[in-house]
């Protein structure tokens, strides 16, 4: 399946501080110095070092007062914090978890001995969020307990737990150095010199976790080097003939005889690199860019030729792949071990283009920078509205939507062709395109967040209009905008290819849909499974011969290990049951037996159609808005959320209720909050240490 129009950048991009990168790059290289000489232009050792070279220069620096620490007020939260652990939250545990949950006895390989010794580890944050989701839901102490905590018990520690949040500074969290991803190399080559989007298609897809994202192997600098010289061989006209408009708009005129060369292509540096580095370039990066004109010079190439060779060296520098802050420290204290300073308007530029395009800045954007005015924010504001309207902003959707809704995984994942032939590579495209343009639709009409998970439209053509059951209404390959009659029908938790995705390859999984809507609609936690626990593959055929898909997962939730979490997952799962494997809809299932949908969720609330379903989930808006909050900020940092974070997002989530749960003040509450516009740094001996 080939996803059409541009692409942005993965989900999950995992943090690595801000001299990882450096580090990595600079390794087993040979110093460079321009009485190199060059047997021919395209030595591929030589654009290694330059990469190097331009990755230890100094950039621009970016200064600001740190930010007022309101120190009183944190020290009275954490020490009243101290109080209420030593008298309530200990005893809680002592009393009622840690009979079951020590070093020696773990169950559900849970452990609180550790955490009872160090309550605020930031590792155990995690931990604590877990067990008060489930002391609050009297999951646990386990109802066969003989001894139940009071309410007034409960209370106390989760209060005290929601209370973690607010005993950690006001921290923005470090800038994460990550390398352009596949696709927004592609979409900014085609920004600056109008090749076509695949030409980066032979590029390795990013790995995410491993940190692939953020390191340059030899191979892939060769990789760069040749998309390199293919963007220049198709954008370039060859030596001695007539210039592109490409050429003319980015190197100008040659100069004039009479003229001293390097004049012109110093100034031409100039010009390439404040586009290519989105930002003005320093002194120190263009005397490098001048160095390799130079060079090339003295190996007799005429004035073009250079400046082709500068151009190459451009698109593999680092200032070029990689997404990086500038020094803070412009103070010239090399002892200040840690700082919090605003990012400056060209980073704010190139973080909320990306976000939103995935590649550079427009004029506009690139304007607003030059005059300093983003840092304002309610232009900031006002450039993320605008940027929104704009086509391109689909790539807000191919990056974070499409993972966050995982129909991004339609393309390769695996079904029953004998059972289901429907899924073909049309099918696959035509699903991942009605998620897309319905959460266009609710993003660019500024619809409410609620929308996402009742609507009575979507998007179809002839092909996917089968799985709804409506193949005489719509026709042709077309994608457009439908209106349903089915209230069963709408939404995202009924669209075919968030079902599909969920589904295994030859039948529905009830649990991982439950799992899906509770972790990504809702935003709660699902703990992994324990160990050794049999799949409902491995169940006793005798037993299930007549048994639905429901009794079978209800009969594996009799083990009480399983029990508690299957309570709050299962009924949405089979609430959704109607749909198969590929989302047409039924009402018996694999084993010719009726589908039952009704289901109880916390609070003693009912339901027995998916439709009925559907509004309890959207009744929940406040869970769904900060769920899908915490996802959107932690794409655009591309990093884990922690600490003060959690404070932010509570800030945006309120912000978006004010304003009527509004899908785009959601996103300008992302691109305007503390985190986005701000960054903690180390010290300068920190980063030139790296290793």
């Amino acid at each position: 399946m080939q996803v059409k129009g541009r692409q942005a950048a993965p989900l999950p991009r995992v943090p690595h501080r801000e001299t990882e990168a450096q580090g990595d790059l600079g390794r087993g290289v040979k110093p460079w110095s321009a009485n190199t000489q060059l047997k021919e232009l395209n030595v591929k050792h030589t654009i290694a070092l330059l990469t190097a070279l331009l990755l230890t220069l100094p950039t621009a620096l970016c200064a600001d007062d740190s930010p007022k620490d309101e120190a009183a007020a944190l020290i009275h939260a954490r020490t009243e914090a101290a109080k209420t652990f030593k008298n309530e939250v200990s005893p809680f545990m002592e009393t009622y978890c840690l009979r079951c949950h020590t070093d020696n006895r773990r169950s559900g390989g849970v452990t609180f001995q550790d955490l009872q010794k160090n309550p605020n580890g930031p590792a155990f944050q995690m931990l604590w969020k877990r067990a008060s989701t489930q002391i609050a839901a009297h999951d646990m102490p386990p109802a066969n307990e003989s001894r139940q905590p009071s309410e007034k018990e409960r209370r106390a520690v989760i209060e005290w737990v929601a209370g973690m949040k607010k005993r950690v500074p006001k921290d923005p969290g470090l800038f994460v150095i990550r390398r352009l991803n596949k696709r927004e190399y592609g979409n900014t080559l085609h920004d600056i010199f109008g090749v076509d989007l695949a030409i980066a298609r032979d590029l390795p897809d990013e790995v995410v976790g491993a940190g692939y994202t953020n390191t340059l192997s030899p191979l892939l600098i060769e990789k760069y080097l040749s998309i390199a010289n293919d963007v220049l061989d198709k954008s370039f006209s060859p030596s001695g003939s007539k210039p592109t408009a490409v050429q003319r708009r980015l190197l100008g005129e040659s100069p004039d005889k009479g003229v001293d060369p390097t004049v012109a292509a110093r100034k031409v540096a100039r010009s390439l690199a404040r586009l290519a580095f989105r930002r003005p370039a320093s002194d120190a990066e263009l005397d490098v860019l001048m160095r390799v004109f130079s060079l090339a010079r003295l190996n007799g190439k005429p004035y073009p030729e250079a400046l082709r060779l500068m151009v190459k060296a451009t698109l593999v520098s680092p200032q070029f792949l990689f997404i990086t802050p500038v020094k803070a420290n412009s103070s010239g204290n090399e002892t200040v071990s840690q700082e919090i300073v605003p990012l400056d308007d060209y980073q704010l530029a190139s973080r909320l283009s990306y976000l939103l395009w995935a590649t550079i800045p427009d004029s506009e954007l690139s304007a607003l920078a030059d005059s300093g005015k983003l840092q304002n924010t309610g232009v900031l504001a006002a450039q993320a509205r605008r940027l929104l309207k704009d086509p391109r902003s689909r790539a807000l959707f191919d990056g974070f939507g499409a993972q966050w809704l995982g129909v991004d995984k339609l393309e390769g994942k695996m079904f029953d062709t004998e059972k289901f032939p429907q899924m073909t590579a049309k099918m696959r495209l035509a699903m991942y395109d009605e998620a897309r343009l319905f959460f266009q639709e609710v993003l660019r009409n500024n619809l409410k967040l609620t929308t996402l998970i009742d609507s009575n439209s979507t998007y179809l053509n002839e092909i996917l209009a089968s799985i709804y059951g409506m193949e005489g209404t719509v026709r042709g390959e077309q994608m457009r905008r439908v209106t349903l009659t089915n209230s069963n029908r709408g939404g995202i938790l009924t669209m075919p290819g968030i079902l599909a995705n969920s589904s295994f390859p030859n039948r529905t999984s009830p649990v991982n849909r439950g799992v899906w809507v509770l972790e990504q609609v809702l935003g709660e936690h699902v703990p992994p499974p324990p160990p050794n626990v049999p799949t409902l593959e491995k169940q006793d055929k005798l037993v299930i011969a007549n048994m639905t898909l429901r009794q079978r997962t209800e009969l594996h939730r009799s083990n009480a290990v399983c029990a508690s979490c299957h309570k709050a997952l299962d009924p949405i799962g089979f609430g959704l049951e109607n749909y198969d494997a590929i989302g047409r809809w039924r009402t018996v299932d694999d084993s010719a037996g009726k589908i039952d949908a009704s289901g109880e969720l916390p609070g003693g609330l009912h339901f027995s159609t998916p439709a009925e379903l559907k509004r309890i989930i959207a009744y929940r808006k406040d869970d769904f808005c900060r769920s899908l909050t915490s996802k959107l900020l932690a794409y655009a940092l591309g990093r884990q959320l922690e600490g003060y974070d959690e404070i932010v997002v509570d800030e945006m989530t309120d912000s978006t209720k004010n304003d009527d749960y509004r899908m785009q003040t959601l996103v300008v509450g992302v691109v305007t909050s503390y985190p986005f516009t701000h960054r903690r740094v180390t010290n300068t001996g920190e980063t030139q240490n790296a290793k």
